[in-house]
C-alpha cells in the first residue's frame, strides 16, 4: 500500500493549530500547496480541495472532492475520497498530540487502498515534498499567530 506521511513540532496550543486546519477559507493565506478549499471542514461535510500543480508545470490546480470522515476537535480528523465501491480510496488523516512541554506534535498521513490501488498509485507522483511543505506552512502560520 502506497502512503505518504509527515510530522512536525509546533509551538502552539492544539486549539490554535486546529483552528487553522479547519478554516477552509484561510488555506490560500498560509498553505503554499493548496489553491483553495470549497466547503466547510466539519464532521460529515464534503470539501473540494484544489491542490496546486508542481511549480515546474503549467498545469492548472486539480480538484479533489473529499468527505470529512472523522472529526474529533482538537485531536484528529480524516478526509476520504476516491472511486465508487471502494475500488480506490485515499484517506488523509491529521493528528494533533499535545506534549507535556506545551507544544503540539502534528502528523499527517495519506494512504491509498482498494482493488485498483496497485494500478492507480503507479501514476501518483511523489507527494512527500508537498506533505513536508504543508507541515512547514502550518507551523509557520500557527506559531506566527501564537
Amino acid at each position: 500500500m502506497k502512503a505518504f506521511a509527515t510530522s512536525i513540532t509546533i509551538r502552539a496550543r492544539p486549539e490554535a493549530v486546529w483552528a487553522v486546519l479547519t478554516d477552509a477559507a484561510g488555506y490560500p493565506q498560509w498553505n503554499s500547496t493548496v489553491e483553495k478549499i470549497d466547503g466547510r471542514i466539519a464532521a460529515g461535510e464534503t470539501v473540494t480541495v484544489h491542490a496546486k500543480a508542481a511549480p515546474d508545470t503549467k498545469k492548472p490546480a486539480r480538484a479533489f472532492p473529499l468527505k470529512v470522515s472523522e472529526f474529533m476537535p482538537p485531536q484528529r480528523m480524516a478526509w476520504t475520497g476516491g472511486m465508487p465501491l471502494g475500488l480506490f480510496t485515499g484517506t488523509r488523516s491529521y493528528r494533533l498530540t499535545p506534549t507535556p512541554q506545551g507544544v503540539v506534535e502534528f502528523a499527517m498521513r495519506e494512504e491509498f487502498s482498494g482493488l485498483l490501488a496497485p494500478l492507480i498509485t503507479r501514476s501518483i507522483p511523489d507527494l512527500q515534498p508537498a506533505f513536508d511543505q504543508f507541515a512547514a506552512d502550518l507551523k509557520r502560520r500557527t506559531e506566527r499567530a501564537a
